[in-house]
């Protein structure tokens, strides 16, 4: 995977990080609920459990991301164990082999497919406020959309 989409996706986890803690944490702090465009404590309390679920939405998302960034870091390098062939197969040799500790070709999928979750979050957003959160879904999909390209293009 290319650095640059790894950088992007790592900012993407990052900012979906900063969402989850808006979201779940401190939502209804009268400077976040605001942001949210709600007006009003009562607003914020009526919109919590939604609020809630989506941060924690945000945070998978997040963790996908950043678990495969760091496998695209273990591929090609020395993170190999040696066991018994025959736990795996049928085969009667009994010989040793080398098997991968951890999956790296789960890297690019995981990246890809939580980078355009994002996108398409950030593309609802930006459709159902009929452009009002314009601000709102940059901020969300411009740094997965760049991830994005860097790996179809690297």
């Amino acid at each position: 995977m290319p650095l640059v989409a790894q950088i992007f996706a790592g900012i993407a986890a990052a900012l979906h990080v900063l969402f989850f803690y808006l979201e779940s944490v401190v939502f209804t702090k009268k400077g976040t609920y605001k942001s949210f465009g709600l007006a009003t404590k009562e607003e914020a309390e009526i919109v919590k459990p939604m609020a809630l679920n989506q941060g924690f939405y945000n945070l998978f998302l997040a963790v996908g991301v950043i678990v495969g960034v760091v496998l695209s870091e273990t591929r090609d390098k020395s993170h190999w164990v040696t066991t018994n062939a025959n736990i795996f197969d049928e085969s009667p040799d009994h010989e040793k082999t080398v098997v991968p500790l951890m999956q790296s070709q789960w890297a690019e999928p995981l990246v890809v497919f939580g980078c355009a979750c994002m996108l398409a979050a950030a593309v609802v957003l930006l459709i159902s406020t009929k452009g009002k959160l314009l601000r709102g879904a940059a901020i969300q999909g411009i740094a997965p959309a760049i991830a994005l390209i860097a790996i179809a293009v690297g």
